[in-house]
């Protein structure tokens, strides 16, 4: 019987995963161990996964803390969702994170990836998330973490480097834009075959077939007349420009780069647009329980024992059963992609059998697409080492490399930026006078 914690449980992938868990024969007899610092959505989570046990008579248990020490005993997989120092994306320090290099020019979309936003995220997070490592290898260290927290590289990198656990880095940017691909040509998704591989939220599709033909040519006529690739015009000039597709959103992709945003007619051409302020308050309040089946009430309906497309309980299945599966998944680049530093994460094809996860040999990525990739890991690089030695002059560089923002700032500015943000996240980087 699987025994699988879930820190972050409160997040909205707590009932999502779950489910996902119950859901596959092999796991239905698991424990699952709900973690969140916030009682209130842990005993909506935890009760809504009970009421899915018992809806459907299942073999299954539901045990929650917000004490993860009181759940990682004995744990195979630790499943990580969370946002440390505040929510994710609204309020503080995600509004100062965003609106302070707004201020000095620098237009971040998303900022949880790279870029100034991304960088600081990763800072505030980092310490919380060793510990977090710390703790699995105290207490369950043959245990797989399964991290979903942004930034991805980074924090795949930092648990690589500064712990022994046994970790992998999962998002569904992959399977959302390989389908997007395979409904923009005309392709049941079934029924294509692709490699992609690169780097988190900027991995390239390498390959895109239907049996042996080459869908690239179909699909850099559908990118110039689909409908479907209007709204996408960032990565479809990456495309016509680089020769390859990339993956994550257009709206992810421009704040990578450093092509798209340094001007307001840059931002419309594109579709960007300017950014939007920041709510300091969670608008969208109601958007992690409906995810989990709570309605506005906080009623937990039961849901169909149905998996989403997301990895996690496919791995989980895999490393219990030692039944093979493929995925694509961030991990360390131990001469998977021969052209990117061999101390580096890359989002490559993996297969997860019970003995872990094994990431495959890709080669050489076009040495374009490698260039593009090396321009943010120099950034994951600086901002790993930063939050390692506690080094706040490497977290400087890490920010001042950003394509986004040298493209935009000079570098006196650069400094005084980060300053700025430097006290405004306050004690969220007191580990670095430690």
């Amino acid at each position: 019987m699987a025994k699988i914690v879930i820190i972050g449980a409160g997040s909205g992938f707590g009932g999502r995963l779950s489910i996902d868990i119950l859901a596959r024969e092999s796991l239905k007899k698991s424990t699952i161990a709900l973690c969140d610092i916030s009682k209130t959505r842990l005993g909506q989570v935890q009760d809504y996964v009970q009421r899915a046990i018992d809806g459907h008579n299942l073999p299954g248990k539901v045990i929650a803390s917000t004490n993860r020490e009181d759940l990682l005993s004995g744990a195979d997989c630790v499943v990580t969702a969370v946002s440390i120092g505040g929510a994710a994306y609204w309020g503080e320090p995600y509004r100062s994170e965003v609106e302070i290099p707004l201020k000095y020019g620098v237009q971040q979309t998303v900022a949880d990836t790279i870029g100034v936003g991304g960088v600081f995220r990763f800072l505030r997070t980092a310490d919380e998330h060793l510990r977090f490592a710390k703790d699995m290898e105290r207490l369950c260290p043959d245990a797989l973490m399964l991290n979903y927290t942004n930034p991805m590289c980074m924090l795949t990198w930092l648990h690589s480097v500064g712990s022994s656990i046994q970790n992998v880095g999962l998002c569904h940017s992959v399977q959302g834009t390989t389908k997007k691909l395979a409904q923009g040509v005309g392709v049941d998704y079934d029924d294509i075959s692709y490699l992609v591989a690169g780097i988190n939220h900027q991995a390239w599709v390498l390959r895109l077939r239907h049996g042996n033909e080459d869908l690239y040519p179909k699909l850099r006529e559908a990118v110039e007349t689909r409908e479907s690739f209007a709204e996408d015009r960032v990565r479809v000039e990456m495309m016509r420009q680089f020769g390859y597709f990339v993956t994550e959103s257009t709206r992810h992709n421009a704040e990578y780069l450093p092509y798209f945003q340094r001007t307001e007619a840059l931002r419309e051409y594109y579709g960007v647009g300017d950014r939007k302020a920041v709510s300091m308050k969670n608008t969208r309040r109601r958007d992690w329980m409906k995810d989990s089946g709570v309605d506005d009430d906080g009623n937990a309906a039961i849901p169909p024992m149905e998996a989403s497309h997301e990895y996690a309980s496919m791995i989980i299945e895999s490393r219990m059963t030692g039944v093979p599966f493929a995925f694509n998944g961030n991990v360390m680049n131990h001469g998977s992609i021969s052209n990117l530093p061999a101390r580096c994460c890359v989002e490559v094809p993996c297969l997860a059998d019970s003995q872990g996860v094994h990431p495959t040999f890709v080669g050489e990525l076009p040495p374009q697409c490698a260039a593009l990739n090396m321009t943010n890991i120099a950034v994951q690089e600086l901002a790993v080492r930063a939050a390692l030695d506690r080094d706040k002059e490497a977290a400087f560089h890490a920010c001042a490399l950003d394509p986004l923002t040298a493209a935009t700032v000079s570098l006196p500015d650069i400094r005084k930026m980060f300053e700025e943000l430097w006290v405004a996240e306050g004690d969220r980087l007191s580990y670095f006078a430690a």
